[in-house]
């Protein structure tokens, strides 16, 4: 019978994966040297937008928005999030950045440092951006969009596991997890073999559970109007405070607490208040995915032989449609003058 005793950490080897071109191009001139890094840390994020958009796509389309336009929607929100993110790590990890070090790791993403809640601030503007030109409403997007954050939250956790970082305290649970002594982040004057509390576990196990319970609750409930995100930010929050605080990596302090705690007690309040708030301030259901006056049909685009426009070329089957519908209009007109 199988016992765990400890989670292992992956093979340094398995965080990055080399592609290399030189070496298959050399024959036509591109140098042996030239490679491809790909880490696995960017493959989990990456693998985690793909998985919410679809998620998100379906959702939104089941409200009756058009297909496809979550990925215009998204091409405002990813980038903005992924800046945000890197930005509010940065800023929150000083030390890391601006006391020694080359000032060019700041954007050195692919050695680990993206903030969620940088990237859900920067995102939420993106999304907005996005909502604004499609027409979608922003709290309609919200709702389909949050439990796929959740989801995609999820896999680039993974990442952190790759990158043998952000664990926490020392434990001697079965499921502790094994870091190597030489890791930058291996707190002085503890023995080797020392395990520690795989907290990229405890979020991906949380995450993957409030994605069910909020589409329990979407569904039992009838949650729209913004409540799904607000469901969202009080369930994520609620669990980051806990892992947060068992976290070992160095953060900003105030007033004795971490700044990603209070990122996630913000986040908690924030929640509730859209919830009470838009609990009071509409009672019915949402009449439509866009805004008044931005609604989308199905039959909106279709160019019909037997529909005249404007667009349509003289001769063709719908012009000449028209002339006869006028043709026939003319004559019932004369009639009916006749016999006034």
């Amino acid at each position: 019978m199988f016992v765990l005793s400890s989670i292992p950490s992956p093979d340094p080897a398995f965080s990055v994966f080399t592609i290399p071109f030189g070496q298959w191009l050399s024959g036509i001139g591109v140098p042996e040297t030239f490679a491809l890094n790909i880490h696995a840390y960017a493959l989990c994020i990456l693998v985690g937008i793909v998985v919410a958009v679809w998620m998100t796509s379906r959702r939104l389309t089941a409200r009756g928005a058009e297909p496809g336009v979550t990925l215009d929607i998204v091409l405002w929100t990813v980038p903005i999030g992924i800046v945000g993110a890197r930005l509010f790590h940065v800023v929150t990890h000083p030390d890391d950045y601006f006391a020694g070090q080359e000032l060019w790791h700041i954007f050195a993403v692919w050695e680990g440092g993206l903030a969620i809640f940088g990237g859900l601030i920067f995102g939420a503007v993106g999304a907005f951006i996005g909502c604004r030109i499609t027409g979608i409403r922003f709290f309609t997007f919200a709702d389909a969009v949050a439990p796929a954050i959740l989801l995609a939250q999820a896999f680039g956790r993974f990442g952190n596991w790759f990158n043998h970082e952000l664990f926490g305290l020392p434990t001697d649970l079965p499921w502790g997890l094994e870091i190597e002594q030489s890791n930058p982040a291996y707190p002085l004057g503890l023995p080797e073999g020392t395990l520690f509390q795989p907290t990229f576990l405890y979020e991906i196990i949380w995450n993957l559970l409030g994605v069910a319970v909020i589409l329990l609750l979407e569904k039992r409930f009838r949650l729209q109007w913004g409540k799904v995100l607000g469901l969202y930010l009080m369930w994520y929050g609620a669990g980051r405070i806990v892992w947060e605080s068992i976290r070992i990596d160095p953060s900003e302090i105030f007033f004795g607490i971490r700044t990603n705690v209070w990122a996630a007690i913000i986040a908690v309040v924030l929640g509730a208040v859209i919830i009470l708030a838009q609990r009071a301030g509409h009672t019915g259901t949402e009449a439509s995915a866009y805004r008044p006056g931005r609604e989308w049909s199905p039959n909106a685009a279709v160019d019909s032989e037997e529909t005249y426009s404007d667009s349509d070329d003289d001769g063709n089957g719908a012009s000449s449609s028209a002339s006869e519908s006028d043709s026939t209009t003319l004559a019932t007109s004369g009639a009916d003058s006749k016999t006034s």
